[in-house]
This record gives C-alpha cells, sequence and structure tokens, in this order.
C-alpha cells in the first residue's frame, strides 16, 4: 500500500512519520518550493505530546520548547480567575509544550527525511485535481504555483490531504463553501525578547471574548539563559461591517490599529503594551474557522487536521487534533487491508469528536470564564470567589478537557 500526502505542514509531515513507522509506504507532497522557519507559538496538549512520544521525538522537543508549568486566566485588570497547573505539574504522564510552530515544523522535516529518505518530500506539487480509476488508485495532478508548469501526474493507492485550512481536496468536494467563517476578531502575533513572568513557564490569558491577550514563553534556550522568548497575541473583536475591505490576511500588523486599546494593561506582574512594543514583528491574522462538514472520506480520498475540522486557536488544539488524526489515521489503515474502508473508519470516529471541538471553541471553550468575569464583575473583584465559585470554574476547566480528549484520569489510562 502506498498513500500520498498533500500538504508538508504538522499534521502531514506527522502523519508521514507514523505511517512510516507502522511500515506504510507513503510521500508527501508539497505546494511551496522552499521550506522556511514561518509561524509564530503554539501549544502542544499531552494527548498530542503522547502521540509524538510514540515517534520517539519527546526528546528533541524538549531540547527546544518549553514545558508549560500552568495556564492562568486573568480580567482586563490583570486579576487573577482561574489557575491550574498544566502537563506534568498536573499529574500527567506527558508534558504541555509550548514551542513556536516554525521549529516544530523544521524539526518533523528532518525527522521525515531522515527516516523516509530525501525523496519523501516533494516540493513545489500544487495539487490542482484528481481522478479515481476502476480499481480504486488515485491519480494526481499537479502544477508548479510559480511557474504555473504542470507536474508529472502520480499514482497512488490512497490520499490524505493535510492541505490546510483552504485544501484543494476539500474545496473540490465542497465547491461551494467558499471562503472560512470570520467571526468578527482580529489577532495582532508577535514574538519578543523578554524577562520572565509568573513561573517563567507560564501560560495565561486576559481579557473577555472582545478584547483578550494571550501570553506564554516558547524557547527553552531563551529560559536556560534566564530569559524569555515570549509569544503573544492580541484580540480585539469587530462588526464585520466595519473591515469589510480587509481582504489580504497575514499581513504586517500596524501597532496603531490595536496598541492604544491594551495601552492601560500595565500589571504588577507585566507590563503588556511593553511587551508589544518590543516585537520584531507583528502579524494580522482573522479569526477563522469553517462549519463541520457531514464527510471527509471519499473512497481513497480523505481529509486530515484543518482540511478536515479547522477550529477558532482556543483552548490549544488546532495542532494538537491534527496530531490525534495522524495517530487514528495511521491505526486504522494496520487494521484495513485498503484505504478506502480505514479512512472511512477514521472518518466515522474522528469527525464526530472534532465537530464537538469546533462548536465548542466557537462558545469560548475554557477561556468562557474570562467572560463570565466580565459580565459578573466588570469593574474588577476583590475576591473571586464572590464572583465565580471554585466548583463552577473546575467544572467548565474539565468539561473543555473531556470534549477535547485530553482530561487527566481517561488519557493516562492509555498506557
Amino acid at each position: 500500500m502506498e498513500i500520498s500526502i498533500i500538504g508538508g505542514g504538522i499534521g502531514g509531515l506527522t502523519t508521514a512519520l507514523a505511517l512510516h513507522r507502522a511500515g506504510i509506504s507513503c510521500r508527501i507532497f508539497e505546494s511551496v518550493s522552499e521550506l522556511r522557519e514561518l509561524g509564530v507559538g503554539i501549544n502542544l496538549l499531552p494527548h498530542a505530546i503522547r502521540e509524538l512520544a510514540e515517534l520517539d521525538l519527546l526528546a528533541d522537543l524538549r531540547e527546544i520548547a518549553i514545558e508549560t508549568a500552568e495556564l492562568c486566566y486573568f480580567n482586563k485588570f490583570g486579576q487573577l480567575i482561574w489557575r491550574e497547573p498544566r502537563g506534568v505539574a498536573e499529574g500527567y504522564h506527558w508534558p504541555q509544550l509550548s514551542i513556536h510552530r516554525g521549529q516544530l515544523q523544521s524539526l518533523l522535516i528532518r525527522k521525515v527525511r531522515e527516516r523516509l529518505g530525501e525523496d519523501s518530500i516533494l516540493l513545489g506539487h500544487h495539487l490542482r485535481d484528481y481522478e479515481v480509476g476502476p480499481d480504486g488508485r488515485v491519480k494526481l495532478h499537479f502544477i508548479n504555483r510559480k511557474s504555473g508548469v504542470a507536474r508529472l501526474p502520480h499514482e497512488t493507492d490512497g490520499v490524505i490531504a493535510a492541505d490546510g485550512i483552504h485544501s484543494r481536496v476539500r474545496a473540490i468536494h465542497y465547491p461551494d463553501e467558499g471562503m472560512p467563517i470570520w467571526n468578527g476578531a482580529i489577532l495582532w502575533r508577535g514574538i519578543t525578547e523578554s524577562t520572565p513572568f509568573l513561573t517563567g513557564r507560564s501560560m495565561f490569558m486576559a481579557g473577555h471574548q472582545d478584547q483578550k491577550f494571550v501570553c506564554y514563553p516558547i524557547s527553552a534556550r531563551h529560559f536556560n539563559a534566564g530569559r524569555s522568548c515570549t509569544n503573544w497575541i492580541a484580540e480585539l473583536r469587530f462588526e464585520p461591517s466595519q473591515l469589510a475591505d480587509r481582504e489580504d490576511w497575514n499581513r504586517p500588523g500596524v501597532l496603531d490599529d490595536f496598541l492604544p486599546k491594551f495601552e492601560s494593561w500595565q500589571f504588577d506582574w507585566l507590563d503588556v503594551p511593553e511587551l508589544i512594543r518590543g516585537a520584531a514583528a507583528i502579524y494580522e491574522f482573522p479569526m477563522v474557522d469553517r462549519d463541520p462538514v457531514p464527510r471527509w472520506a471519499f473512497g481513497n480520498v480523505v481529509l486530515l487536521g484543518d482540511a478536515a475540522h479547522p477550529m477558532y486557536p482556543i483552548g490549544s488544539n488546532g495542532a494538537s487534533q491534527a496530531i490525534l488524526d495522524t495517530a487514528c489515521i495511521t491505526r486504522m489503515l494496520q487494521a484495513h487491508a485498503d484505504p478506502g474502508p480505514a479512512f472511512a473508519a477514521f472518518d466515522t470516529e474522528r469527525r464526530p469528536r472534532t465537530a464537538a471541538i469546533v462548536l465548542a471553541n466557537r462558545s469560548n471553550g475554557p477561556e468562557q470564564v474570562m467572560q463570565l468575569a466580565e459580565e459578573r464583575a466588570p469593574e474588577g473583584f476583590e475576591f473571586i470567589d464572590e464572583v465565580i465559585g471554585h466548583a463552577e470554574l473546575a467544572a467548565i476547566a474539565l468539561r473543555y478537557k473531556q470534549i477535547a480528549g485530553f482530561d487527566k484520569q481517561t488519557l493516562n489510562q492509555k498506557l
């Protein structure tokens, strides 16, 4: 059996490593002509780290990532709403790791080439279309997007489309879906070298659903030197009609567009505007997702990762869910002789679970504790227990972990 993977992002690369470990032949076809360390920080939750540990990647990850010690939620005045330990500190058998997306991708690329061979990733191959023969084999048609020149077609037994939120394969099967759905929020993201804050390994979120700041360190090298390579996200919500002309997403951010709203966010433990000003570069993104679809598997072709279930970056679940997809689809391909039944089984298991996360994230997921504090105590509070009880806060945190598949009791039993 030979599997072709469309897309060399985190989902596609991890899939290649998992299939190779299972003895299944595969190759990655990537649109871009050059792979570079792009992006900012991401979080990998314990259930995803469990799968990466199975691929013998944990030691490498620990050399570059931060092992997150705690997650904290604050209101817009920097008052603590909820704090919980994370990863090993919470009693999981696996850590939660914060890492630069580009460094994670570079590590995965290196491991794919070491284990599968230098020719296992074909660059400059943008999928244009595909056709399925009477025997179920799939013929892929590629072009070089830079030159517009057609590539030689490639025949394969099965196709895993890990080609992101703008997936070509998804567009083929859902041609009327259109652009991703924007909820009116804009994210400005940056990385700043700074002094450590809180524990030095803390992740925090502050504010409420209309104005939020997310922050966490992402570099073991900086931490070991007594510094912090700090990933941050500033978020503001607008009426979509106000920003109808903003078509060029993922563009350089402009400080005047958002910094004035955060000028007063100078907490005892962190000066937010100073951190924002210290970034070498700022990028602007929309908060987008897509509606869950009724089907991922189409015979010997299937969607995976953001191509299947793009979700809001809430609850640190985007990359983690793609990695869980990888583990599941590998298991299904091991259990079935043909890709079609394996992909159908993968669809049956993973699609309902991820649809629930997409919808939960639209309701702010675990971050709803900040909105509750804003609604009940907009001028701040002296004691959070007088605003939101500990039991209510703990229940919100646990409920999301159960939806997303990483509640401690269930996960720790999967040894």
